[in-house]
This record gives structure tokens, C-alpha cells and sequence, in this order.
């Protein structure tokens, strides 16, 4: 079951969304955020909403090329970007549009099934192995029950994960860079972590988690959370070594997207419930504000 956490956030928010896409010059307003990524050579950081992906580059947001699709489960990969969600106007997709692949960033997109039946708002992907996992609550074609699946052969497929010792709602997973049968749950009962390929879990820590990101030597483990004020840590997946992670002021939001850049990999990005992001090139000692609850700055 997905747990309600970010309902919780964006019903609040709804009230203040901004009518309009762009804003000033170089500006782009964050209707929503539904994910969080870097391009491949790390001069692009993504941001999919409900108007197309917002771009983050030299210092400029920018909207993407490509349609502007209601982007709702989001994961970059080396060579693909992976998406679900509704089709723009006019570009004659069913919807929702299933699972669909770009290897253009975001310009081009081919499908991958299940057109008309599925919208995978937690969605994950290795980022040197392509393996794609989702979380399903609703029985299609593919998908017989609910509970996290993983795609078999480029969406021929699909193989439901038996989930054994996952406890709690489900906010987010994440895939290790290299072992595609590694899988991290962030969730209402805490993180856990599971080695063969989401058959069992077993818990890493038991207070709620928001987001969990690999990071891209497969080493360790970001996790976010918030209990009466946000937090982000790190978790050492060779000797269960945690470190708390200073955050920016956030007041009463979150941590809700956590993203690693491929090609300066001391440099991470964290997007909020109340689509601030933000920018830290040193591991998190040191932060810089990019958006503004929505808006570049």
C-alpha cells in the first residue's frame, strides 16, 4: 500500500500552485515534483512535473524538449530515462501511458507496455544495470496483484516480488547501481533492504523514511525522513555505519527526492515536498538553493 506522506504535503500546497509554467527569464515553475535526476555527463539536473521536465543547467532553469507529459514515476539511468504517467494534449497516447523509455533525454519516448492500465508513481532503476522496479496497487494485465514488480525483458514482462519482511506503506525504492537484484524501500516502518531482487527484506532502520537514493559506488545508502523536523543520513551498507547529514532550513517540509550527479559524485541534489531544491557540492556540508517552493530563482 502507498502510504498517504505525500498527499499529506501536497494537499496543503495545492491551494498556492502557480497558474503558469514559466515565470520570469530563465525561470521555470514546479507545479509538482515527481522525481529527481541527473544527466548522464552531470550538466543537467531533471525535474519531472505535470507540464513536462524542468531543466537545471549553468545556472538556468529551462523546460526540456521533447511533449510536456504529466511525468509521474521518474528514474534516470546511464543510458535511459523511465517514466509513467498521462500524455499531453494532442500526442494521441493512451492513458495512462504505462511505462515508457527515452534514451534522448526526455526528447523521444518509446513504450514499454501496459498502455491504458498503469501510472507507477514509485518507480526505481539501477543506474548501470537498467533494472526497473515498480510498486503497483492496482491489478492490470500484467500485474495480477498489488506489490513491487520488476520488469523481465524490457517490459515483455513483468516479476512480482515476493516482499517477505517489508513491513509499512511504501514511499519510494531505489535500485543499487551495479547489483540489479539489490533493492532499497523507503516506507511508513522504516528502510529496508533486500538482496534477492525484493523476495525478502530485512530492516536497516525502523523510523519512517521519505526517500532512499543508492549511491553510485554502491556503498552506502541516503535516506530521508521527518520526525517533528526533516533529517537526511547516510547509511554505510559494509559495516551499518549511519551518518546524519545537516539540511538546509526546511521549516515543516521534506526531504522527498534525493539525487547523486554521475560526473561530480561529491555533488547531490534533494528536492521537497514543497519543491524547493537544493544543491550541495560537498557531500552535504554545504548547501545552495536552486528553486524557491516552485521557483527557479
Amino acid at each position: 500500500m502507498i502510504s498517504n506522506v505525500a498527499t499529506r504535503w501536497m494537499g496543503a500546497l495545492a491551494l498556492g500552485l502557480a497558474a503558469t509554467a514559466l515565470g520570469a527569464a530563465g525561470a521555470v515553475t514546479l507545479r509538482h515534483v515527481h522525481g529527481l535526476g541527473y544527466s548522464p555527463e552531470g550538466s543537467r539536473l531533471m525535474i519531472p512535473s505535470h507540464d513536462g521536465l524542468a531543466v537545471y543547467s549553468g545556472g538556468r532553469w529551462s523546460k526540456a524538449p521533447g511533449p510536456e507529459h504529466d511525468y509521474m514515476g521518474f528514474a534516470v539511468t546511464r543510458e535511459f530515462i523511465f517514466s509513467s504517467g498521462h500524455p499531453a494534449p494532442g500526442t494521441g497516447l493512451a492513458n495512462p501511458f504505462g511505462l515508457i523509455r527515452s534514451s534522448d533525454g526526455g526528447r523521444t519516448w518509446s513504450k514499454l507496455g501496459l498502455e491504458g492500465e498503469a501510472d507507477f508513481h514509485v518507480m526505481a532503476a539501477g543506474y548501470g544495470n537498467n533494472a526497473v522496479y515498480v510498486y503497483n496497487s492496482t491489478p492490470n494485465s500484467r500485474m495480477p496483484r498489488p506489490g513491487i514488480y520488476r520488469m523481465v525483458g524490457q517490459g515483455l514482462g513483468w516479476r512480482r516480488a515476493e516482499s517477505r519482511g517489508l513491513r509499512g506503506d511504501i514511499h519510494a525504492l531505489a535500485v543499487h547501481p551495479t547489483d540489479s537484484g539489490m533493492l532499497a524501500a523507503a516506507t511508513s516502518a522504516g528502510v529496508f533492504l533486500s538482496r534477492n531482487s525484493g523476495e525478502e527484506f530485512k530492516s536497516l532502520e525502523g523510523t519512517e523514511a521519505l526517500a532512499v537514493c543508492f549511491t553510485l559506488d554502491g556503498e552506502s545508502l541516503w535516506l530521508s525522513g521527518f520526525d517533528g523536523k526533516p533529517r537526511l543520513a547516510r547509511i554505510g551498507l559494509g559495516k551499518g555505519t549511519r551518518e546524519e547529514i545537516a539540511l538546509p532550513p526546511l521549516g515543516r517540509d521534506a526531504v522527498a527526492y534525493i539525487a547523486q550527479n554521475p560526473a561530480r559524485r561529491t555533488e547531490f541534489a534533494i528536492a521537497t515536498f514543497e519543491r524547493s531544491v537544493f544543491l550541495t557540492p560537498d557531500a552535504g556540508k554545504t548547501w545552495t538553493q536552486i528553486a524557491d517552493r516552485g521557483r527557479g530563482l
